[in-house]
Parts: structure tokens; sequence; C-alpha cells
């Protein structure tokens, strides 16, 4: 059973839902004053955070997540059910004095959000150090979006001290330096992007794909509905998306992947098992409210396996 290092953000997600249009509220004339109230009709709070939806996706096929990240005085609920279902929180600092990072939305009819994201304990993560753990029995580390300078910290520390890492700067592109992107990308093992941030990544780096395979083993694309495609030095392939059942929420669907993959890389499977593996395991995501909301046995994943992609 592998061991998994996972750094990331820890969140909660707050979800308002407001029954009406936020159009009819806002005056665009009087925009320079804004000043307005909505009256919500429903509030859910959902786990959230990389690093807890990727862990708790590496334990249902069958890895030893550990977190590091730091969380809030709020956190103590959050963290006794990571414990429940596998997870390993002793990495996490706990900060008294402040709350867990927490990311307040609120979506009107017409699906139009406003979004409101408080960093609090994710501020600090970048105080934490690698090098701190005890690392022999660590497969990989896999660095995933949360305070800037944390992630590169992280990957600075990985190259240092030798241990594979899989660097997933998401929702942080935009915010990365251009010489920090690069020095994250240059020396992982695996880099994961979306469709859009891996064009938005070789545009802002310069880079080309051929410059990148010269340092990493494994480039990942994910597609959305059109699947996921992963360049190796020598091959590329595309691997259709597995067929979900309904779709409920996205949120979480691409750390979902993330586990299926590293499942699929130390078995040591083609890089088509890879995909598909991922893809199953993110379709899972899909099917349930929030990023954790699903759960599978190992049977229930290899059927699933093999409904969509055969034996």
């Amino acid at each position: 059973m592998k061991k998994i290092l996972v750094c990331g953000s820890i969140a909660y997600d707050h979800l308002m839902d407001f029954p009406g249009m936020f159009k009819d509220q806002i005056l665009p004339e009087k925009i320079h004053m804004l000043n307005v109230s909505f009256l919500v009709q429903s509030l859910k709070k959902m786990r959230g955070g990389t690093a807890p939806n990727i862990s708790y996706n590496l334990a249902l096929v069958g890895m030893q997540p550990l977190i590091l990240g730091t969380a809030g005085q709020d956190f103590r609920d959050y963290g006794d059910w990571l414990k429940i279902n596998g997870v390993n929180v002793d990495y996490i600092r706990i900060l008294n004095d402040d709350y867990t990072a927490s990311c307040f939305i609120t979506t009107d009819l017409a699906n139009n959000q406003i979004t409101e994201f408080y960093p609090g304990a994710m501020a600090k993560d970048s105080e934490l150090s690698i090098k701190t753990l005890p690392l022999d029995d660590i497969a990989m580390v896999i660095i995933a979006p949360t305070e800037p300078t944390a992630m590169i910290k992280w990957a600075l520390e990985c190259k240092e001290l030798g241990i594979p890492y899989l660097f997933d700067p998401g929702m942080q592109l935009p915010r990365l330096p251009v010489a920090d992107l690069v020095r994250g990308i240059l020396g992982a093992r695996i880099i994961v992007f979306n469709e859009y941030e891996y064009s938005l990544m070789l545009e802002k780096t310069g880079l080309t794909k051929e410059e990148i395979l010269n340092s990493v083993e494994l480039i990942v694309e994910t597609l959305g509905p059109k699947g996921s495609r992963l360049t190796a030095k020598e091959r590329q392939v595309h691997v259709p998306a597995a067929k979900e059942s309904q779709i409920v929420d996205p949120t979480g669907a691409g750390d979902a992947y993330r586990a299926g993959l590293l499942k699929g890389y130390f078995e040591g499977t083609s890089l088509e098992r890879m995909g598909q593996y991922a893809s199953v395991t993110s379709v899972y995501a899909i099917e349930h409210e929030g990023g954790t909301g699903h759960k599978y046995t190992i049977a229930e994943f290899s059927k699933r396996f093999q409904e969509n992609y055969g034996g």
C-alpha cells in the first residue's frame, strides 16, 4: 500500500442559492456605490480543499494518504471525518487563533455566482516544510493548489530531497510567477492541468512540450466530457471519459481523477489504463454533491471499470 503525501489547501465551501436574479438587484449606474443584500433560501457547508479531496479519493482506491497543510480552530470535526475515512491528518497544523480557509458562493437562478474566499489558516502554509517529516516510505508527494509560495517551496524541497512529486498548479497558475512555475514543472515526475490551464501554462512559460518531456515523465491534460490526454516521451494517448449515471456537481472531479491516475501509475499499468482508472474515479465525484460526497469499494470500482472499458 503506497503512502502519498498530499500538500494543498484545506477549506470549507459554503454554498447558497439566491431565488432571484442578481441583475434585478443591481443598478448599473450605481455600481460605484454598490450596497446590496441577498436573502438566500439555502445554505450548505461542504468539506473542501484540494488536499482533503485528493486524499479521500486516494484512500478509496487503496492508498495511504497523509495531508500536509494548515487548518483553523474549526477543523476538529473535519479532521475526525478524514481519519475515519483512512486519511492521516497528523501533519496538519492547527491554528487556534484563526479559521480554516472558507469559500462563500452565492448562485442566482441564471447560475451567475458571487464568490468570496477567506484564506484563513491556509495563508500560513508556506511555514510548513516537507523536510521536517519522516519521508523514508513516501512513494510520491502531490503538490496541489494552495498558497503559491508554499507550492514552490515544497517543489524545491522535493527536488533537494530526491522525492518524486506530482505538480498540480490548478487555479493558482495565474498567480504563480513565471520563474516559479517553470521551477515547479521541470523536475516533477507528473504534471496535471485541465485543457485551458495547459494552454495557459505553455503561453505563460514559453516552454514546449518537448522541453517539458526532457524533464517530466508524464503530462496529463483533463478534457472534461472529452476525457483526458496522457503524454509520455515516446507516446501519447487519448482516453474517453467514463459514463456517468447522473451529473450532480462537478466539484472535486479533478481531485478524484488524480487518485485514479496514481493508482494506475503505481500499478505500473499502461498510459491507457492510468487514464481509464482516473476517469472512473472522477465520474464517481460528479455523481454526488461536493468533492467527498461519494463512496465505493474496490470491488465496485472494478465493476464500474469493466462496464466502461472492458477487462
